[in-house]
């Protein structure tokens, strides 16, 4: 065993230069390591069980409007508002997507849209408003670093304020969307107009101070490097050690089709190589998901036995993802039973990574 072999296997902290070095061994190796740690993730010990349960969320990502002012080369679902098809959703509309959650035992809402260039402040607060007062039952998890830095641009306001006022109007958590790659050289190639890296980084320790909990994304696969991905991990990780905020990590690859940002689409070797390294790396970020809405309900499980102890959502919609021309479903009894099969314990959870009802069982669907 070598020297940095045992570095892991203790559940040492690893350099960026290790990492890179890591990136290179066989994929079997990469995978039975973070599985290790994996095991090792000083996260919910679930009673001692920890090592056999897999949880997952019943969620639905809402996208409230698909206008959007940024036009990033690797999105196929912006629209501008002369587009046809561009639209505000109401808070009617809402309503009905999240009684349709309900029904099936959900308990959040992933709520984010476009940076629209004319909704303002009270828009999205009179919405907050309304969701916690009806649905107080349904975390609200919305709106990504970069729309919170849209927001504080055409409101005139500080960062600070901003998440301040959403937060006491409702919003729960923040997901960690927008994220792509966190090294400004990437983003001016694929988002020039998105927020730069410290402007992400800002909106989460903002919202870790005033007791918000969010978390962390990687979608890598286009334009960056190797060393570029490890970058932005260790982007994540130093702020985690700064804040421990994040509750998760999810990678995915760059899902090209319908895109202007045109590179071959990466395959689930390169998926299930950097999520490994990202559990091993990521050693203050207790959970890692599992990304099969892009990789697909098989990789997904197998994603599993390489670092992963979450399965994700039931992603009742997604749009997003599918715009660019890729488009996985499951069921509850689907995910359940994938679960199963890589021989691990279903558990729904809420985004705290706690567990609700019975093993493999939704709280409502419960006999």
């Amino acid at each position: 065993m070598s020297r940095l072999e045992a570095t892991i296997r203790d559940g040492k902290r690893v350099t960026a230069e290790e990492a890179l070095e890591i990136y290179d061994w066989p994929l079997a190796r990469l995978g039975k390591l973070a599985d290790e740690r994996r095991n090792q993730a000083k996260g919910a010990d679930y009673g001692g069980r920890g090592k056999e349960v897999v949880t997952y969320m019943v969620d639905r990502n809402i996208n409230y409007t698909n206008v959007c002012d940024v036009y990033c080369k690797f999105c196929a679902f912006y629209r501008t508002e002369k587009d046809a098809d561009h639209y505000v959703l109401s808070q009617e509309q809402i309503d009905g997507k999240i009684e349709e959650l309900l029904a099936v035992g959900g308990n959040q809402i992933l709520l984010q849209g476009g940076h629209h260039p004319k909704l303002n402040l009270e828009w999205y607060l009179n919405l907050l408003r309304h969701l916690r007062a009806k649905y107080p039952q349904v975390n609200i998890h919305g709106f990504s670093p970069p729309e919170f830095n849209h927001f504080a641009e055409v409101f005139g306001l500080p960062l600070e304020k901003v998440v301040g006022l959403f937060r006491e109007a409702g919003l729960g958590s923040i997901p960690g969307g927008g994220a792509e790659i966190l090294v400004d050289r990437v983003r001016q190639k694929i988002a020039p107009r998105k927020c730069d890296t410290e402007g992400w980084l800002r909106v989460m320790e903002i919202a870790h101070g005033m007791g918000m909990r969010s978390s962390a994304t990687m979608m890598f696969g286009h334009v960056e490097t190797p060393a570029d991905r490890i970058e932005h991990l260790g982007q994540l990780r130093d702020l985690q050690d700064r804040t421990g905020g994040f509750t998760a990590f999810i990678c995915w690859t760059f899902q090209p089709e319908n895109t202007v940002l045109k590179v071959a689409k990466m395959g689930s070797h390169e998926y299930l190589r950097m999520q490994a390294l990202s559990r091993i790396f990521l050693d203050n970020i207790p959970n890692v998901q599992s990304s099969w809405v892009t990789q697909g309900p098989a990789m997904g499980q197998v994603a599993l036995k390489f670092g992963a102890n979450d399965f994700g959502s039931l992603m009742m919609e997604e749009n997003v993802v599918s715009s660019a021309g890729t488009s996985f479903r499951l069921s509850l009894d689907e995910m359940r039973r994938l679960i199963r099969e890589a021989g691990y314990e279903p558990w729904q959870r809420n985004n705290e990574y706690e567990l609700l009802g019975e093993a493999g069982e939704s709280p409502t669907l419960m006999a």
